[in-house]
């Protein structure tokens, strides 16, 4: 259900079981880590800069495949912490600019993987919440820390108390992902922004990617971060990407970059 394609520098990788609104089990979440090892590879070798995941048909991802569970079975650490948990942290790693156009349904393992992507575009008619309240079970993924993080703890418990879910337009209105847009016109859009990006200077843009991941996780005040700031700075300055982005201001003409 996991596909992977390379064009024009962009890895598309898609979730692709529509029939089960691309719910993930087992050895879905192997294959889906797979796929980010192969595009991780292929960046190494210069041939992706940047990275788009979404899902086939109606939903993005409704969270855990439970189709086939035994709860009296079911080894929730060994699925959550022996493979969610990796998977994510190798998502967020990824060696460029990732972005997820997601609609529909966006909930549990789903909502982790758009917590693991450095730009989320979102339906206006995508769902977020947790609906785990009816299964007596409890949000997942990173859900809690990144609801409480944006939203709240009144408004993050309330959504977990209720199972009550969010609409796209109401999740980017209050602050959770990036933009909200129609469905008809969410993938296009993205691609032609992802276009974009994938000509730009990706050394700079990883520079980014890891000082935000740091000041998330460091809690790092203004003057450290700063500090951080300009030590990348230096450190790009001696890069070729650098270098050309100067020349091409200074010619007045389009840059191009080749980090």
């Amino acid at each position: 259900m996991i596909s992977l394609t390379i064009a024009d520098a962009v890895a598309e990788i898609v979730l692709d079981a529509p029939q089960k609104l691309n719910s993930l089990d087992e050895q879905a979440l192997q294959d889906l880590a797979q796929a980010y090892d192969d595009a991780a590879a292929a960046a190494a070798r210069g041939e992706v800069r940047a990275l788009l995941l979404r899902g086939e048909g109606r939903a993005f991802c409704a969270g855990r495949d439970i189709g086939g569970v035994t709860p009296e079975n079911d080894d929730a650490q060994a699925y959550l912490g022996g493979l969610v948990q990796p998977l994510l942290k190798k998502m967020s790693a990824f060696p460029a600019p990732t972005f997820a156009a997601a609609q529909g349904a966006c909930l549990g393992v789903g909502l982790g993987l758009l917590l693991a992507t450095d730009v989320v575009y979102v339906a206006e008619n995508a769902k977020f919440g947790s609906p785990f309240a009816k299964l007596g079970a409890t949000l997942d993924s990173g859900g809690h820390w990144y609801f409480t993080e944006r939203l709240g703890m009144h408004r993050t418990l309330d959504l977990i108390y209720t199972a009550e879910l969010m609409s796209g337009a109401e999740a980017v209105a209050q602050g959770l992902f990036s933009r909200a847009m129609p469905a008809d016109e969410l993938l296009e859009t993205t691609r032609v922004i992802m276009a974009r990006v994938a000509a730009g200077a990706t050394g700079a843009f990883n520079a980014s990617k890891e000082l935000v991941a740091h000041l998330r996780d460091q809690r790092l005040g203004l003057w450290e971060a700063m500090e951080e700031e300009n030590a990348e700075q230096a450190r790009l300055c001696k890069s070729e990407d650098y270098a050309e982005g100067f020349r091409a201001f200074q010619e007045k003409r389009t840059p191009v970059f080749k980090g």
